[in-house]
């Protein structure tokens, strides 16, 4: 169930609605003259939400790739990610595109 708080509240109480964005974990609605206008959240919240969202982008990106035929053994991939990470490069973003055989 969503929590939905009226914008005097934010102003009133800020102190806690940030502890209670801090400890659930869930964002708040802020509502101005009664319709949605805001969402509260605390940063590592909206952090996870981005990560997830990056994370769906990317697993669209590979199965596009896959659907366009670019295709990789496994143990090539392995090879080269266990290859970058010995190197310092921890940015495992670039694999998707770089799915293509070299």
């Amino acid at each position: 169930m969503p929590h939905i708080k009226p914008s005097t509240d934010l102003r009133h109480n800020y102190n806690e609605i940030s502890t209670f964005c801090h400890e659930s974990r869930v964002p708040i609605f802020i509502t101005k003259s009664g319709q949605g206008d805001l969402v509260v959240m605390s940063i590592e919240t909206y952090e996870m939400l981005n990560g997830k969202i990056e994370l769906y982008r990317l697993i669209d990106e590979g199965r596009a790739a896959v659907n366009e035929g670019q295709k990789r053994p496994l143990a090539d991939v392995m090879r080269d990610i266990r290859q970058d990470i010995a190197n310092g490069n921890r940015n495992y973003a670039v694999y998707p595109r770089s799915c293509r055989r070299r």
